[in-house]
């Protein structure tokens, strides 16, 4: 009954229920008798339309009639109405049958009357909601000219109901013209009384042409529209001189708010255009795996580093530790903590993972339960140019943190990897190859010990991630151009920061879970690669410009260790599905423990002593497949040398 008391309308409403719930008794015994009705004493009609209205008193307000706005009366609120009435009429002829055996009621009444009473109170609704859907539409035409005219891509749930929240606004913004199908069938429907005039491949000058208020914008209503399509959209309503957005995905808005389908709408993001399927995660697994424990991560301040904090943090862990070199980034991401979940225990280490002591000091301080290790150097041409840091930090720091997992008894390290450690043209693939095998050969051993389960993640490149490609070309379009692209035919993996890191979580059950990963990589589907140049005329496109007319692509060449394509996979490299939706199994080739020791003690040794020569031979020695740059294998030059920022 707190509706009633807090709200006119309802109450207003309540009472209009209740008298026609009593009129119904007269007018369906009117329909049913015609003029014998009166043959019943009044006083008999009167008491039944009383005892009507009796019940109808709590049943309507338990039922939540209420609650609803008869301006937004949906088919859930008519259910909820024939719900009501259903009880009433119930409940109704048990008490009649008891006070009069309903010899005085015909047989047919109850049906008459509960029927009548079902329109009464449901046809009220519809029609209050219509008249005033009539003049919102009346409004909105009479204000078409300030609002901006758009099309609408998609014909299913999420565009009817953009469109109904367009005729209920106050003051709308948008005014919907048309919309465009992906189904050829549905062209020449109406919704919400707009016209599909066309499918997608339809649209063309002409087609704006033929349109009463030509649009100024295209809004994608379809909650996942195919990526190709996406793309040629975006291509054509740019020589159409129209913008593309799209509403937020029904998932996305915030329940228990303001938020709206039309209140929402933002640009075309890049990651809109890659078209990646959504993985099937398990999240209480993932859940599971990280509540109660004590987490620790490495390179905590980076992109995955990042990422992996906040998709940590929201499982509930017992405390987490954040170790980075940079003190910058390391101040960003216990910011970001300390303001999300400020009652979470946590340590903020500023270290090198190259420091043994160091290392050693804080496992042992801190007992960590679950290590994620995203620390590393990943910049190829910087590495080409200090290869011996790349080989302390990727191969040798790594290796120091399996240890320290090892010697502390920790659940589960998960050790980060990168495409460009297959067939790597570079230092930075070959170092991080190297430590995928170290890694891969201690596993099993630890295993067999009933200590720590080592698991190795490979995936591609991330978007959006420090030093990617993405956010270069975001930088080089503000300042006007040219966007600098190594080669035409380069390409190369690409999944979002957030997806990538799920993904990571997944392998990580997995690899706690299944003794058949043991000495195995878990390597993340990837989908299909992106040219790069393709990529930076999208780019273009979604800030409205025209690429090669208002901004340049350059071609400069591939830079030293690059290669024109990755792949996340070796053609000698066995690999199976596993029960995870985007996840394989990879089985590369791998060394035994014992013989990977001392060829790895001597590698790091002549990096330290800065030995050039033979740290790169030693490096080739062991990754066969790593060719390596001539000009990083032959230089006797210092790592001091400048990097020429050009």
């Amino acid at each position: 009954m707190k509706q009633l008391i807090l709200s006119n309308r309802a109450r207003l409403a309540f009472l209009h229920d209740i008298a026609m719930t009593g009129l119904s008794v007269p007018a369906a015994l009117a329909l049913r008798m015609g003029d014998s009705i009166m043959s019943i004493a009044q006083e008999e009609i009167l008491f039944a339309s009383v005892i009507m209205m009796l019940i109808a008193v709590p049943a309507y307000a338990s039922f939540g009639m209420y609650k609803g706005i008869w301006r937004f009366a949906s088919l859930e609120d008519m259910i909820t109405v024939g719900k009501a009435v259903s009880i009433v009429s119930l409940i109704f002829l048990l008490i009649m049958f008891f006070v009069s055996r309903l010899e005085w009621l015909p047989r047919s009444f109850p049906v008459i009357s509960w029927l009548l009473l079902l329109i009464v109170l449901s046809g009220s609704r519809a029609a209050y909601r219509i008249l005033r859907d009539r003049k919102t539409g009346n409004l909105l035409k009479a204000s078409a000219p300030n609002r901006i005219a758009v099309l609408l891509v998609g014909t299913g749930p999420e565009t009817d109901l953009f469109l109904r929240e367009l005729r209920n606004a106050e003051a709308p913004i948008y005014n919907a013209v048309g919309l465009l199908s992906f189904d050829r069938r549905r062209v020449g429907l109406h919704i919400q009384n707009t016209p599909i005039i066309g499918t997608l491949e339809d649209l063309n000058q002409d087609l704006i042409r033929s349109l009463q208020i030509r649009p100024s914008k295209i809004i994608i209503t379809k909650e996942d529209p195919n990526s190709e399509s996406l793309r040629k959209l975006v291509e054509v309503a740019q020589d159409l001189g129209l913008t593309v957005s799209r509403s937020s995905r029904l998932s996305e808005l915030k329940e228990g708010t303001e938020d709206h389908v039309t209140e929402n709408i933002r640009p075309i993001a890049i990651e809109d255009l890659l078209g990646r399927p959504q993985a099937s995660l398990d999240r209480p697994a993932m859940k599971d795996l990280v509540h109660g424990k004590r987490v620790l991560v490495t390179g905590a301040g980076g992109s995955i580093g990042s990422e992996l904090v906040r998709q940590i943090t929201a499982q509930g862990p017992a405390e987490i530790t954040l170790l980075d070199a940079s003190e910058y980034l390391l101040y960003l991401i216990d910011h970001e903590v300390a303001a999300s979940h400020p009652d979470m225990p946590r340590h903020t280490v500023l270290a090198n993972i190259r420091e043994e002591d160091r290392i050693n000091d804080i496992f042992s301080r801190l007992k960590p339960e679950l290590v994620f290790h995203a620390a590393a150097l990943k910049h190829v041409p910087m590495i080409e140019e200090n290869p011996m840091e790349g080989i302390l930090t990727n191969l040798g720091g790594s290796r120091l943190i399996a240890d320290a997992c090892r010697k502390a008894g920790v659940l589960c390290m998960v050790q980060i990897s990168t495409d460009k450690a297959v067939n790597p043209t570079n230092v930075m693939g070959a170092t991080k190859r190297l430590a995928e095998c170290y890694i891969q050969s201690l596993d099993p051993i630890s295993r067999a010990e009933d200590s720590t389960k080592f698991v190795v993640v490979r995936f591609g490149n991330v978007l959006g991630s420090n030093g990617s490609v993405v956010p270069l070309f975001q930088k080089q379009l503000t300042e006007g151009g040219p966007l600098t692209v190594t080669h035409p035919e380069v390409n190369r993996f690409f999944m979002t920061i957030r997806e990538a890191v799920e993904l990571v979580l997944q392998a990580s059950v997995l690899g706690v879970k299944d003794a058949e990963a043991a000495g195995k990589i878990y390597v993340l589907e990837m989908g299909q690669a992106v040219k790069i140049a393709d990529l930076a005329r999208q780019i273009i496109i979604l800030a409205g410009k025209r690429p090669d007319i208002d901004i340049e692509i350059k071609y400069t060449g591939l830079r030293p260790g690059e290669k024109l394509y990755e792949e996340v996979l070796h053609d000698d490299e066995s690999q199976m599905p596993t029960s995870a939706d985007g996840i394989l199994l990879a089985a590369p080739r791998s060394y035994e423990y014992n013989e990977l020791l001392g060829e790895l003690d001597a590698i790091l040794k002549a990096a330290q002593s800065r030995d050039r020569k033979e740290t790169l031979t030693r490096l080739q020695k062991l990754i066969p497949e790593y060719t390596g740059d001539q000009n990083t294998l032959n230089s006797d030059e210092p790592e001091t040398k400048l990097i020429n920022s050009a």
